[in-house]
């Protein structure tokens, strides 16, 4: 049976290219960077390399790039740095977010409301996902004197794909005084990223989502950022993320993102085209269906569905049996039966909020991978309404 990927939105694999630039922090070049010897110094070479590469594909200084473990560790860094400065300086802080963000963001703000005694500010979506800059500068009325405020907003939602404008929002926070932070864990390779130019001031990425490394990830951190770090020890990162460094990783991740950088206007072109022979496909053909997100200012190789009268987990299955391979939304949430939050809130009935699915194109898809698709899945969603009618309660 043939297998199609159709996930790249969880997981990208491994470029070869990326593959053979970390061979050699493997076994050959493996010493610790802060080791004052020839192998230390080799390893912090190729990772001061990794850095210098990183700032030149985002558009910012090397001396704004620490290296983390992934997008989790970014977001979380991003968020409680501030706020434990915040603290430690008996400073007020407000965060303010939106309702649609990635669980690293929302549930790491909660947090910091419940324990570091934070005011949470949650700004609406509308039926795209995307938070109006008017509801946003509301948000930002009345801020506390003397205080530190941070606004986080998603880039490009990893569930419905919607891109976001980001510069907006975060020329918005400045205004009124505001750091801004953006997850753009799913735009590399997709979407453009000037840190600089779009006026952030903290940007998480993960490595593995752009064909690098698993547990390697970055957190641009501007130097007019006020930040206690959350992850104590050495001096590793000029003291904001402590641990010995993994040059592979880093490395993996510098050569994976000057890769994507350099391919990105040609790949997001052909991805953008088959997505819409996807969406275009499945609308025409599946009854009750429902493309979710903006339609057109979306990740070029993102298409997501809600279908009324479908449980999602059971069509996975299905897919997957057909071998194709796709999400229901969030890889942390797949397999999970609970109505899709998303979709609750971008006003989806509850006969819609179970019934999400993602397919997320990449490298390898190819146009006979949409046209098996587009075979299979109108027999898939009919299979899985025909099994949920079966099983309902008179």
């Amino acid at each position: 049976m043939q297998s199609i990927y159709l996930d790249y939105s969880a997981t990208t694999p491994l470029d070869p290219r990326v593959l053979a630039a970390m061979q050699p922090y493997f076994a050959e070049q493996f010493g610790n960077s802060k080791a004052i010897h020839r192998f230390g110094h080799d390893a912090e070479t190729a990772i001061e390399h990794a850095r210098e590469t990183v700032a030149r594909c985002l558009g910012c200084s090397p001396a704004d790039v620490v290296f983390t473990s992934g997008g989790t560790e970014s977001d979380n860094l991003a968020l409680r740095g501030p706020a434990q400065y915040a603290r430690v300086h008996d400073r007020p802080f407000t965060f303010i977010t939106g309702p649609v963000e990635h669980a690293a963001v929302a549930v790491t703000a909660r947090q910091i409301r419940d324990t570091l005694g934070a005011a949470l500010r949650v700004v609406p979506v509308d039926r795209a996902g995307r938070v109006d800059p008017a509801d946003l500068r509301a948000a930002l009325h009345s801020l506390p004197a003397n205080g530190i405020a941070l606004v986080s907003l998603i880039h490009a939602n990893n569930e419905i794909g919607t891109v976001s404008p980001i510069a907006e929002y975060a020329a918005i926070a400045h205004e009124h005084g505001a750091l801004f932070h953006t997850d753009a864990v799913q735009s590399p390779g997709h979407l453009a990223l000037e840190v600089e130019g779009m006026g952030i001031d903290l940007l998480s990425l993960s490595s593995h989502k752009f064909y690098g490394p698993k547990g390697a990830g970055v957190l641009v951190l501007r130097q007019n950022v006020p930040y206690l770090s959350a992850q104590t020890g050495a001096s590793h990162e000029d003291h904001r993320r402590a641990g010995t460094h993994n040059t592979p990783g880093i490395v993996g991740t510098a050569a994976a993102l000057e890769i994507a950088c350099a391919e990105r206007v040609e790949s997001a072109a052909r991805l953008s085209n088959l997505r819409q022979r996807l969406v275009a496909g499945v609308l025409s053909t599946i009854p009750d269906a429902e493309l979710t997100g903006d339609p057109l200012d979306r990740l070029p190789g993102h298409a997501s569905f809600a279908f009324k009268d479908v449980l999602s987990s059971t069509l996975l299955m299905h897919l997957d049996q057909r071998g194709i391979a796709a999400s229901s939304g969030s890889a942390c949430k797949s397999g999970n039966e609970q109505p899709s939050a998303i979709l609750e809130t971008l006003g989806f009935g509850p006969q819609w909020t179970r019934g999400g699915l993602r397919l997320s194109l990449g490298r390898s898809t190819t146009s006979d991978d949409i046209a098996t698709v587009l075979a299979a899945l109108p027999d898939a969603v009919a299979a899985v309404r025909r099994i949920a009618a079966m099983t309902a309660t008179p």
